[in-house]
């Protein structure tokens, strides 16, 4: 059979076209699937967030001790707790590359040494951007003496992908995320607890504007459905479009045999 008494769906083009279209269609249906898991994924992080926050905060010394690993960050994380001590300006850091209302800027740690020895990490909020760790300190001091915060406990961070990552070794002014291993590397002195506090509020005040305290978790729960709707939508685009195609394709091809 010649190249046209064959059918034209089965010439090469043809061909190719079907196979495009079927994985095509397949891939959509696929990420379609994969949005909707995303948003599962959301809903029962949004879940966990609201039943652990809704949690009446107790001292962090309940929660966690220091020979805990950092794993044990998951189990509390979002939990409200409270710790009293003295902070340590001498040993806080940078987070770099974090923003707030679109501004670019650094998160300021500062770790609070407790009455019992150890010390957790307060993420006591943002400060604007500068190359200068020394500038941003002195711009936002932490209060001095005795101190009562209360904060969401929150895990260690750990790197994502291929993230950046900062030296293994030496003390350092800035991190690229909230590494408590790395923090607790060169921490001097007491030993720090695995798992780090967002500052929600804290006795005495922090005096002027800086840092400013960071909002709470987001709960909302994205775009995912859209972005499913529209991934099904392509997929059904697909498979009903293409055999339409074909069949007027079939039509214009019938007068010309």
């Amino acid at each position: 059979m010649s190249g046209h008494e064959r059918p034209f769906w089965l010439r090469p083009k043809w061909v190719v076209g079907h196979v495009l279209i079927v994985v095509l269609v397949i891939l959509a249906i696929n990420l379609g699937f994969w949005q909707l898991r995303r948003l599962d994924e959301r809903q029962v992080f949004n879940a966990e967030v609201a039943a652990r926050t809704e949690v009446a905060p107790v001292p962090i010394g309940q929660l966690v001790d220091p020979d805990d690993g950092v794993e044990v960050g998951s189990e509390v994380r979002f939990r409200r707790a409270t710790a009293e001590g003295v902070y340590d300006p001498e040993q806080e850091v940078l987070i770099r590359s974090r923003s707030l209302d679109d501004r670019p800027g650094h998160w300021l740690v500062t770790p609070l040494a407790l009455d019992d020895g150890t010390a957790v990490a307060v993420n006591r909020g943002f400060v604007p951007f500068t190359s200068e760790p020394a500038i941003a300190f002195a711009a936002a001091p932490p209060p001095t003496g005795r101190v009562v915060v209360t904060g969401l406990v929150l895990a260690s961070q750990e790197r994502q992908g291929i993230g950046p990552t900062d030296p293994a070794e030496g003390r350092l002014d800035a991190l690229v995320r909230v590494d408590l291993g790395r923090l607790a590397q060169q921490h001097d002195g007491s030993d720090l607890l695995p798992v780090y506090l967002q500052l929600e509020t804290q006795d005495p005040p922090q005096e002027g504007r800086l840092p400013v305290p960071l909002p709470p978790p987001e709960q909302g729960e994205g775009s995912h459905l859209a972005y499913a709707g529209q991934w099904f939508l392509f997929a059904a685009v697909g498979a009903i479009g293409w055999p339409v195609l074909l069949r007027r394709t079939a039509q214009e091809e019938r007068p010309r045999r």
